[in-house]
């Protein structure tokens, strides 16, 4: 087992064993960030469904109201008119075989996938590359489309993709430590009211189980799931 540092360690003794509400959670995960970078706040999240039936895997795609504070670099499969509607809204590559050329050579410089229906046939070659990476345009995630403005602006703005592991967890960034902590809360609370909303009907028992939210150098600091979180003053 490797070595916890010390700053983990001084960081750890900062939070209780004890369920906190989410004010309380934020402020702690801040002061926890003591890396020398602008540490990203993650927030993991147990439900109580099992993965392994397709009716209870959660699934889907949102817009946090303050971003992640990670500007994605969007790659676009078009042609026509919707290459010059892709790059007026700011892709970052627009193309078509020639993208597939560069990518099965081993390039994936880029966080997020975009194409419109029609280029899903040429996209369809690179299913073995782009599958296993989380890249497939999928509709259900809004990046199969023909609004391609849409579609970019949403993910420049903050749009994060969700899904259950193998074990029921979500891990989704909510933003930096940086940020203040009335936007944390509310990107934290737009999720969890998302992942509230999309409930399998299949799913039995406390859904909900558990919310963790972490710098990424940070310990986990763990929150109460049944209350509702609070707004920021």
């Amino acid at each position: 087992m490797s070595k916890v540092g010390k700053k983990y360690q001084d960081a750890a003794k900062l939070i209780e064993d004890k369920l906190y509400d989410a004010p309380e959670a934020v402020e702690l995960v801040k002061k926890t960030a003591t890396a020398k970078f602008d540490e990203t706040v993650e927030a993991s999240v147990h439900l109580g469904v099992d993965p392994k039936y397709a009716d209870q895997q959660v699934r889907g795609a949102l817009v946090l109201p303050h971003g992640t504070g990670k500007t994605k670099k969007v790659l676009v499969f078009a042609k026509g008119d919707k290459v010059n509607e892709a790059e007026a809204a700011g892709a970052d590559f627009v193309g078509s075989d020639e993208l597939v050329t560069k990518i099965q050579g081993g390039w994936c410089d880029f966080d997020v996938t975009v194409a419109t229906p029609d280029m899903m046939g040429v996209v369809g070659r690179l299913g073995k590359i782009l599958g296993p990476r989380g890249l497939m345009p999928n509709p259900k995630l809004g990046t199969v489309t023909m609004d391609l403005t849409k579609a970019i602006n949403e993910i420049k703005a903050g749009k994060i993709e969700y899904r259950t592991d193998k074990a029921g967890n979500i891990h989704v960034p909510i933003g930096k430590a940086s940020f203040d902590s009335a936007k944390l809360l509310e990107n934290l609370q737009i999720l969890i009211d998302t992942l509230l909303k999309v409930r399998p009907a299949a799913a039995k028992g406390q859904y909900m189980k558990s919310v963790t939210i972490s710098a990424t150098m940070g310990p986990g600091i763990h929150i109460n799931p049944l209350i509702k979180i609070s707004k920021a003053e």
